[in-house]
């Protein structure tokens, strides 16, 4: 099992709350089919497909449909960035376009997207200009992304 959490607050700060945390989410959620809890506090939003678990946390004062809109929006930018085939191989050969992602939909806990189209658009034209080296994701408060593997 892989996990790959983007953490942009200090809610959990050290490794193994932060371990802690991930192994309580996926327990709560990987049976369940909702698409929202709410657990520690949190507004838990999430999806997933065949071995994926995608997830976006935020304050329980968060709206979840905002929330929701998000989540929505990195699946369907995934899906047309990877050609339908959104899964653990074709993402983490993929993670800079993953990452890319991310830094167009939220920045510093503002969502700035929530149109797909407009954010594979952009991937691209991002990843025409600067090395994907070169590229960083953009710090968020409040909210957090989870990608949970299951093998």
């Amino acid at each position: 099992m892989d996990t790959l959490m983007l953490y942009y607050d200090d809610t959990y700060p050290s490794v193994k709350e932060q371990k802690a945390f991930e192994k309580n989410i996926f327990s709560k959620t990987h049976r369940t089919d909702s698409e929202i809890a709410l657990l520690e506090g949190l507004t838990v939003v999430y999806k997933s497909n065949i071995d994926l678990f995608f997830y976006v946390i935020g304050s329980s004062h968060e709206n979840e449909l905002m929330l929701m809109a998000v989540l929505n929006c990195l699946f369907d930018s995934l899906s047309q960035m990877l050609r339908k085939n959104v899964e653990r191989r074709a993402l983490l050969e993929n993670m800079e376009g993953l990452f890319l992602a991310v830094d167009e939909i939220v920045d510093g806990g503002v969502i700035l997207e929530s149109d797909p189209q407009q954010v594979v658009h952009r991937v691209a034209l991002r990843g025409e200009d600067v090395p994907y080296s070169e590229q960083t994701v953009t710090q968020v408060s409040l909210l957090w992304l989870v990608l949970h593997c299951v093998y």
